[in-house]
């Protein structure tokens, strides 16, 4: 927990794409994936702090499937230890989506959490419009303890493929204008279905890969193509700054397991002149 060892984690989970029958494209079970995560965390002994999934918990058309959702979600939170916080999606319906927790009066939100502050968005219309922005803008006039986490659907540029490239937040610039100056720390977001990292008016932007399923990063200009690969990305703050690594639920048959061996100590080398300094590494195999 950040209390103990200096660092704020977070689970981002992005684009579940859960449906009525669990079986999106015939193949995907959003439900189990959520419920997958939990399990990595409780095997690897990763203890979040938070949760945070941005956007697409439900597929187009399955309003049906929320309720269940909504008890994955509490259930994640259960398993980790850790509030799960969630933003809609462009496939997620405003109404029925109401039975989600912390969604049952606004689909915005703010939670404080061991001193940072998470700041929930809608973006499922593309865009978050001048009312949420001068709402955002309010809520970024006083600075959190250790910072602010700002999560929504729609990151604030595009992607690198080009049917995606056009795919980010409508209102960018206005949306990185009210966080210009502000304590925020980092933009998560989700929708493109692969990871990216990037800074956008020096904010750092991550965009989580997907539970659903992966973007064939080559199926070429005027093709849009899933791979089944879930994944999530394991995201720390620290004093320093912020790091994510994406995390693949995909069983993959291992080259080598060998147990990690701690490095010998060395002798203190006293100071000497870089022109007459002899280094000398140990390698572990």
């Amino acid at each position: 927990m950040s209390r103990e060892s200096g660092r704020f984690t977070v689970l981002h989970v992005s684009d579940v794409h859960a449906t009525d029958d669990c079986s999106l494209y015939g193949a995907v079970d959003g439900l189990e994936r959520l419920e997958r995560v939990g399990e990595y965390a409780r095997a690897t002994g990763i203890t979040p702090e938070a949760v945070i999934i941005t956007g697409d918990l439900v597929q187009r058309g399955n309003p049906g499937a929320y309720p269940a959702v909504a008890a994955a979600c509490r259930a994640l939170s259960e398993a980790v230890a850790a509030p799960v916080l969630t933003v809609l999606g462009n496939h997620d319906d405003p109404l029925a989506s109401r039975v989600l927790p912390g969604h049952e009066t606004s689909h915005r939100g703010v939670s404080l959490v061991d001193g940072m502050r998470i700041v929930r968005l809608d973006s499922r219309t593309g865009a978050l419009g001048g009312e949420q922005l001068d709402w955002l803008a309010d809520v970024l006039g006083e600075p959190a303890p250790t910072g602010t986490i700002v999560a929504l659907h729609h990151a604030p540029l595009g992607s690198p493929l080009p049917t995606l490239s056009r795919q980010g937040l409508a209102d960018a610039e206005q949306f990185l204008a009210v966080l210009s100056g502000s304590d925020t720390r980092a933009v998560l977001a989700g929708h493109f279905h692969h990871s990216l990292a990037a800074t956008a008016a020096g904010i750092p932007v991550l965009v989580g890969p997907s539970l659903a399923y992966h973007q064939v990063m080559d199926a070429g200009p005027d093709h849009v193509a899933g791979h089944d690969a879930p994944a999530f990305s394991l995201v720390q703050f620290t004093s320093l700054g912020v790091s994510a690594a994406e995390v693949s639920l995909s069983a993959h048959e291992p080259l080598f397991n060998e147990p990690v061996r701690s490095p010998p100590s060395l002798p203190r080398i006293p100071s000497v002149s870089p022109l007459t300094t002899t280094l000398h590494s140990t390698e572990s195999q």
